[in-house]
């Protein structure tokens, strides 16, 4: 990223709005702000109320104008906003004028890369901005906000300079063979490293909650046609989304329904009853159903208790490799009209949740059943995490796992100092010590145009 470039974009949403804001940031930010305004700038982080005018010296807006000056801003950098009215019209003509003066349009997560490559923040944090304003509950939204601050990034450098000090003492141990104490055997560096591995292990589980916080859990709600899948989502939902019929085959393609359980956000999708069928379109539904079904985290097989189906038969005819998949809850339905009580049985092995949809009854005990194969228990002081993060860690713990056997098994100080380097190299890219550009380039290109 050239440096000696402005840049600028809308930093609000898209459509209507009391304010708009344009930002801008970079070498030539003080000077586009002071021709758009044909008048001097207003004091550092203090708001001055302008006219912002065109090349012909007509008002285009009128508003509140606030520098930043650099490193004391976002980006490290000059950063000036324009706020006026919210209107796409006039933000467009605005952001259009500053293009005129010499700013280059931003890319997505083009400020948010200049804060993290000058400093400002590390990448955990970087990333924190992005999933909090993609946060889908208030617990995802407080774990953000704790990344943000450094929480998450904390608890890896305290694991980095454990690594390192480890490190150090095995360069020693092979810097220096002459001495009397064989620094690779007294038991020391082992306990070190068990420290480590420890510390990791605390902090991958304290990131698996906070990766469920951020993605959630991947719910499919499966079954032949009239089992209750559609009242199910409903009841789960809190409200009518999808459409309830006594026709089997009314639900014909995927329908997708993002809520919050128990502090936890979940996707839950309803899928074409599964049954043999010549309808094209109803065997389109299927197929679709059947692809969801073989990408879920958990799958609710809703059979009907008034019927003598099998929901196992119906596993396997369907499913991957004709096996019943191991992330099964079984869902026997319709509890009301077979005079059977809500209860949680083992059948087969598998969970078994008997429930009435229709009634809403034993959803309670089907949501704690969905939380617990979740492993759901946030933490007090929980942060947002990424699948990334997650698989930085286990990359770590593999190194520390060669580490400790070459230590043990073989005493071989070289190759035990190149396994911790490696472990370090791994954590070290969840805080963006260790990043190559491909990395960044796909984080920062998922954030929002203007942040």
């Amino acid at each position: 990223m050239n440096h000696q470039t402005t840049i600028a974009a809308i930093a609000t949403p898209p459509g209507r709005g009391g304010v708009g804001v344009i930002r801008l940031s970079g070498p030539k930010a003080y000077h586009i702000a002071e021709k758009i305004s044909q008048q001097s700038l207003p004091a550092h982080r203090m708001a001055g109320f302008r006219k912002f005018y065109d090349a012909q010296g007509h008002v285009l807006d009128e508003g509140l104008l606030i520098c930043f000056a650099l490193p004391h801003s976002f980006t490290g950098e000059d950063v000036v906003e324009l706020q006026g009215h919210g209107g796409p019209v006039v933000q467009n003509a605005l952001l259009q004028r500053v293009l005129e003066l010499g700013a280059s349009s931003a890319k997505a997560g083009e400020f948010s890369m200049r804060a993290f490559e000058n400093g400002k923040m590390d990448l955990v944090q970087a990333e924190a901005i992005a999933d909090l304003i993609d946060a889908t509950s208030q617990a995802a939204a407080r774990s953000a906000i704790r990344s943000l601050q450094g929480t998450f990034s904390e608890k890896i450098n305290q694991v980095l300079e454990q690594l390192i000090h480890v490190r150090l003492h095995v360069e020693a141990a092979i810097d220096f063979p002459e001495e009397e104490i064989d620094f690779l055997a007294d038991g020391k560096i082992l306990n070190l490293l068990e420290g480590v591995k420890t510390a990791v292990t605390a902090v991958q589980r304290s990131a698996k909650q906070g990766q469920l916080l951020r993605e959630g859990l991947h719910v499919v709600i499966a079954g032949k046609p009239n089992a209750g899948k559609s009242s199910l989502l409903n009841a789960l939902a809190g409200h009518d989304r999808a459409i309830v019929t006594d026709i089997a085959g009314t639900t014909r393609d995927v329908l997708h329904e993002k809520i919050v359980l128990n502090g936890l956000p979940i996707t839950l999708i309803d899928t074409a009853g599964l049954r043999e069928t010549v309808d094209l379109v109803e065997k389109e539904g299927i197929r679709r159903a059947v692809q969801e079904i073989n990408q879920a985290d958990l799958l609710l097989l809703v059979y009907d208790l008034q019927s003598d189906d099998d929901p196992f038969e119906l596993a396997k005819h369907y499913f991957e490799n004709d096996q019943t998949p191991k992330r099964l809850v079984l869902v026997g339905n319709k509890a009301d009209l077979a005079n059977q009580t809500v209860a949680l049985t083992e059948h087969h092995g598998y969970r078994h949740v008997i429930i009435s949809a229709k009634q809403q009854t034993g959803i309670d005990v089907l949501i704690n059943v969905m939380t617990t194969h979740a492993g759901f228990q946030p933490e007090e002081d929980s942060f947002i995490a990424r699948t990334r993060h997650l698989d930085a860690m286990r990359r770590t713990q593999e190194h520390l796992i060669d580490a400790h056997e070459q230590l043990t098994d073989y005493a071989a100080g070289e190759l035990v100092a190149e396994s911790l380097r490696l472990a370090q190299n791994a954590l070290g890219e969840i805080t963006g010590d260790f990043s190559a550009d491909d990395l960044l380039g796909k984080i920062f290109g998922s954030f929002c145009i203007g942040k």
